[in-house]
């Protein structure tokens, strides 16, 4: 059994290098939201929308702006950015089930497959000839990684991941469960009798730091390789095509899906069921709203938008039928200011 983790305030806010008030040797033995904290427990304050959940909370603790400190009379971690230091501390009070490296008897594992120290490898796992594993990976049950293909230190694979060949994946990267990485891109060519089978040549190149959620596809390149550059984090279920190219730092969150040959640039975040065509570039530091369909490059760092809100269904009724009479409203408007020059 797992030894529960606590930490005194002081050693919280020497990790997060923050400042605290109150009593430093309080422990904390885990993070919880306002409305559940306990006594042994931190939450984090961040919005005002939460200032009554504040007051009556409970928490052993509380990580909060500076300027609102005087709105909690327990003990309290101040920073500059709450949210940003919350997210720092669930590195520390994180569950983790991995045990003293071990290579499953079940895994089956190629002669000339490099394995760097540390390595753990749960059952069924297959790893093709030529593929490499760096130290301190962890590789989960039943997934598999095809020739050529290189997984660096420190990075971990959760159960069911699929690494095709000629696939490199960069350090201290984390793939979910159900990712798969390096299928083939989605070309045909037609013919008179049928669709001709476009086979797919190039690679995947991941970098550093990169997550790629649970039931994610990221596919080969068709001759040059698909890029995820360092930092990016990519959430559940999203389509990412044949040579598609991602910038340092992006996120990309559920259900999106990026065509082919697709540049998107650093530090861009694409909300969910975003749809971005193919062949087109986006520049750095763009949001994309969630459902938006891009059909044309981003040249100017922004925020961007399509599609219709939910309204009631009888008001949606009506705007969409307006909607397809606008073209004839703008001629009319058009003939009514030429006959008011005239």
């Amino acid at each position: 059994m797992t030894e529960l983790k606590r930490y005194s305030i002081t050693e919280l806010a020497e990790f997060i290098g923050a400042s605290f008030e109150g009593d430093g040797d309080h422990l904390i033995y885990t993070l919880a939201s306002l409305p559940e904290a306990t006594e042994t427990d931190l939450a984090f304050y961040a919005s005002s929308a939460y200032k009554k959940k504040l007051q009556s909370t409970r928490a052993g603790c509380v990580l909060l702006q500076e300027s609102h400190k005087a709105e909690f009379n327990g003990n309290k971690l101040l920073s500059a950015d709450p949210y940003l230091s919350y997210a720092k501390l669930t590195y520390l009070f994180r569950k983790q089930s991995k045990g003293p490296a071990s290579i499953h008897p079940s895994a089956v594992i190629a002669s000339d497959v490099s394995l760097g120290e540390n390595v753990t490898i749960g059952p069924n796992v297959v790893i093709e000839q030529g593929a490499s594993v760096g130290s301190d990976c962890s590789i989960g049950a039943n997934s598999f990684i095809g020739e050529e293909s290189h997984i660096g230190s420190n990075s971990t694979l959760y159960t069911g991941v699929n690494i095709y060949n000629n696939v490199h994946i960069g350090e201290s990267c984390i793939l979910h469960s159900g990712s798969v990485v390096g299928a083939d891109g989605f070309g045909f060519a037609p013919s008179l009798e049928g669709w001709c089978k476009i086979y797919q040549l190039g690679g995947v190149r991941i970098g550093d730091q990169v997550e790629i959620g649970a039931g994610t596809s990221i596919d080969r390149g068709a001759l040059d390789n698909t890029i995820i550059k360092t930092g990016v984090k990519i959430d559940n279920q999203v389509q990412i095509a044949h040579n598609v190219e991602i910038g340092e730092h992006t996120a990309i969150a559920a259900a999106s899906a990026i065509a082919g040959s697709a540049v998107i640039g650093k530090r861009c975040k694409i909300a969910g069921c975003v749809g971005i065509v193919g062949h087109i570039n986006i520049t750095d530091d763009v949001h994309i709203t969630a459902m938006s369909m891009i059909t044309k490059s981003i040249s100017k760092p922004g925020s961007y938008s399509s599609g219709m809100p939910m309204s009631e269904t009888r008001s949606w009724r009506k705007n969409a039928a307006r909607f397809n009479r606008l073209d004839d409203i703008a001629r009319q408007l058009l003939s009514i200011k030429k006959k008011i020059k005239k």
